[in-house]
């Protein structure tokens, strides 16, 4: 009896609450027919009957009766079940997840969630930050943050946050006065070096363009670190040549504390990417993100 189909238990509750089979076919936006069936496979397959049926008439046998008290608070429970279901396909409320880079996390992210949550007050925002390349989909989130060379061809992506960004090389006024200033990127060998590594354990290698040369070099290290704040601390405290994004040396540069160096070989390259799996049956807090960020003005 595990296996009664809930279609057939909801026409039975249908019809005995109308008393009239085309009233309740009315009701469901179904044919009188159809419900007569669905009744009739119930009851064959229960061997009781359920409602007495006459030309004139529809009553509740004593089965019947007891059916539909146990029937009808269970099946309302049904009905809110899926209203609650509903609700995150039609309706803009639910919780986002999203795993992004670090630097998007800090420099990027911020003023967009602010306003993307001000818009939207049903959506709630999880944000990761993770410098590995994940399945976002097999983690629990519902999209991810990269940059172009990192994103999967599978994927759909939207830009987001700055179309350009750039690395940026600088050093302190006093360690350039000790140690003077490279005038090209090999220059940087013989100096010491702020380095950042990774959670992985990766430290990337320092990329230089210009033109058509581009320059890979891996730098001496006075000062290893993964945190950021520590890293532009040592550099204006004078121990090194940092290498990272603008938008995190753009303060100490505009107070002096740090002078960019081999401004000509800084060439941008594309800002980052909201990708996800599918436009089918996306999640909408995830369909009200990407709308919203197809709606801001370009940077």
């Amino acid at each position: 009896m595990n296996d009664l189909p809930l279609a057939d238990l909801d026409a039975f509750t249908a019809i005995a609450r109308e008393r009239n089979f085309r009233a309740a076919a009315r009701k469901r936006g179904v044919s009188a027919s159809s419900l007569s069936e669905a009744l009739r496979r119930l009851e064959q397959r229960l061997g009781v009957r359920l409602l007495n049926r006459t030309t004139r008439s529809v009553t509740l046998t004593e089965a019947g009766e007891r059916l539909i008290e146990r029937l009808s608070p269970a099946l309302g429970e049904v009905a809110s079940a899926l209203e609650q279901v509903n609700s995150f396909r039609d309706s803009a409320a639910g919780t986002l997840r999203l795993n992004v880079a670090t630097v998007v996390a800090r420099a990027v992210l911020p003023d967009i969630a602010a306003d993307f949550l001000k818009a939207y007050p049903g959506i709630n925002l999880e944000v990761s930050g993770d410098d590995s390349f994940i399945d976002v989909l097999a983690a629990g989130f519902d999209a991810g943050v990269r940059y172009d060379e990192r994103l999967e061809k599978d994927m759909i992506a939207v830009p987001i946050g700055p179309r350009t960004q750039r690395f940026v090389v600088a050093a302190s006024p006093a360690y350039l006065v000790a140690n003077g200033e490279p005038r090209h990127p090999r220059d940087i060998l013989d100096h010491s070096c702020i380095r950042h590594r990774f959670a992985s354990g990766a430290m990337p290698s320092w990329e230089f363009e210009r033109g058509a040369e581009v320059v890979r070099i891996s730098p001496p290290a006075r000062v290893i670190a993964n945190t950021l704040e520590l890293e532009i601390r040592a550099a204006v405290a004078g121990l090194g040549i940092i290498a990272t994004f603008e938008e995190f040396l753009a303060p100490s540069i505009a107070k002096g504390q740090l002078v960019p160096l081999l401004e000509d070989w800084m060439s941008p390259f594309p800002g980052p990417y909201l990708y996800y799996a599918s436009r089918k049956h996306m999640p909408a807090p995830l369909r009200a993100f990407v709308d919203f960020l197809k709606s801001r003005p370009r940077s």
